[in-house]
């Protein structure tokens, strides 16, 4: 199995020292560069060309959210952070980051996981609050959560078919192909079939792309 090649940056040495001895544990994962604020994070980014750039949200000098916009023109980038700020998951979703995993809500094993999905392009990880914030920036405080599948005005405005239109909701919960295919009884080529037809029509290139525009969160061309 080729390991997966990261850099992982947090301005707190002793999360940093966890992260990377917890994901080199796995024997997926090898730690090519540690940086302890965004600038330092593109700087060995452009050098080393990771798989993966696993990223805090508040550092020094550079912030996460701010080296994110370079980052995420280079290769994919996960949030992993303590801040559940829904403006700021918001923001990171926007502003490419391929998932949103905060501190405390994964575990050794799903985080390994979520490392995986994200590289191949299997998933966007998604901790809970951060579906909640994508969720909540397209209804009112006061309007009723949205039954699930019932995407009427998306399915009109994408073109989705009804089976795309349920495969796209379960995207947006973090779902991954598997997931998915369990979820509705369908092979993961079918999923996959799907996915594919999904981002054509809404034209985006990722995963978190299309749930920001599925959500309505994302910034829209003029």
């Amino acid at each position: 199995m080729t390991e997966i090649k990261v850099v992982v940056a947090d301005d707190n040495p002793v999360v940093l020292s966890g992260l990377v001895a917890l994901l080199e544990s796995t024997g997926e994962v090898r730690v090519e560069g540690r940086a302890a604020d965004g600038a330092q994070a593109i700087e060995l980014t452009e050098r080393l060309r990771p798989d993966l750039v696993l990223l805090d949200v508040r550092m020094p000098f550079v912030d996460g959210i701010t080296a994110l916009r370079t980052l995420s023109k280079i290769t994919r980038v996960l949030m992993l952070t303590y801040t559940d700020d829904d403006e700021v998951i918001r923001t990171a979703i926007r502003g490419g980051a391929s998932g949103y995993l905060v501190h405390g809500s994964f575990t050794a094993a799903e985080l390994a996981a979520a490392v995986r999905d994200t590289v191949s392009g299997a998933g966007n990880p998604l901790s809970p609050v951060a579906v909640t914030a994508l969720m909540a920036a397209v209804r009112r405080p006061d309007d009723p959560a949205p039954a699930s599948g019932d995407r009427t005005q998306e399915r009109a405005r994408f073109g989705l078919s009804a089976r795309e239109a349920e495969v796209m909701d379960l995207i947006a919960q973090g779902r991954t192909n598997r997931e998915i295919a369990e979820r509705l009884f369908l092979t993961e080529k079918t999923v996959k079939n799907h996915v594919n037809r999904i981002f054509a029509k809404i034209a985006v290139e990722n995963r978190a792309a299309a749930i920001a525009r599925w959500l309505g969160t994302a910034v829209e061309p003029r």
